[in-house]
């Protein structure tokens, strides 16, 4: 598969995908939107890709935010559209995604950068990173999820700061808001994703995507989070991973999950 804005890498089973717009500070416009949803798309069933690293091009940012010039002159209902696809295609997509999605924030994250960020199951930052949703400083707000996922993450009032000032937070901040995991220098950044991504990679992925589905169950309308859980621990005892995680702890063995 050919992209114009973004890279796709795989290697021992994890896929790095890195926003590749450098010149333009890797703003999101709609065709890295397409490309981004194409690509994590492309890799949704390959049993052999474990986890994904999302990351940006460059030393300066990850995503610097949407690309401006692409919908300034937009009415309302273009507007609304542009949101509920681009949530649609990308945002939710990442968010309920069958694989642990990594963010590693190299720099600049605002507005829709940050948005990718949260919606990604956890992020890990580099010292430099700056991250802020400034949409109200153009009269317009979060669009992305941005409104949603930061108060989950951070809490209602720090959310309302943030997006009421248009400020930034600097990566220390972040990690101590916890709206990122770590912090680390830029040089180690990936390598920090990756080392993550090889924890993860020891353990059951069927395991995973379901906790993933818990985990995300307990922040919808109208989902008893607990029944959900109840619901995937259950189904767990009818997978292979299960019978194999089992006997291997009882016959004090590492396991070798299939992934079924």
């Amino acid at each position: 598969m050919i992209f114009d804005n973004i890279l796709l890498a795989e290697n021992s089973g994890i896929a790095t995908i890195t926003i590749n717009r450098p010149s333009k500070l890797n703003a999101l416009n709609s065709t890295t939107i397409d490309e981004l949803h194409n690509a994590l798309k492309s890799i949704k069933d390959r049993i052999e890709v474990k986890v994904i690293i999302i990351t940006g091009s460059g030393e300066k940012a990850f995503v610097a935010g949407a690309d401006i010039s692409e919908f300034a002159d937009y009415s309302i209902e273009e507007g609304s559209n542009l949101a509920a696809q681009g949530q649609k295609k990308l945002f939710d997509y990442i968010e309920n995604f069958n694989k642990p999605v990594i963010a590693a924030v190299n720099g600049f994250a605002l507005g829709g950068g940050l948005e990718l960020a949260m919606a990604c199951h956890f992020r890990v930052a580099s010292i430099n990173a700056k991250m802020g949703l400034p949409e109200v400083s153009l009269g317009v707000i979060p669009g992305y999820g941005g409104t949603q996922r930061l108060p989950q993450l951070i809490g209602k009032g720090r959310a309302m700061e943030m997006i009421m000032t248009a400020g930034m937070i600097d990566a220390n901040q972040a990690l101590s808001y916890g709206l990122v995991n770590h912090v680390t220098a830029q040089e180690e950044l990936v390598l920090l994703a990756e080392k993550l991504a090889s924890k993860i990679m020891r353990n059951s992925s069927v395991a995973i995507s379901a906790a993933i589905r818990a985990i995300n169950s307990g922040f919808k309308d109208g989902v008893n989070g607990y029944q959900a859980e109840i619901d995937e621990f259950g189904n767990c005892f009818g997978t292979e991973d299960f019978e194999e995680g089992t006997t291997a702890f009882l016959e004090k063995r590492k396991a070798d999950f299939p992934g079924k």
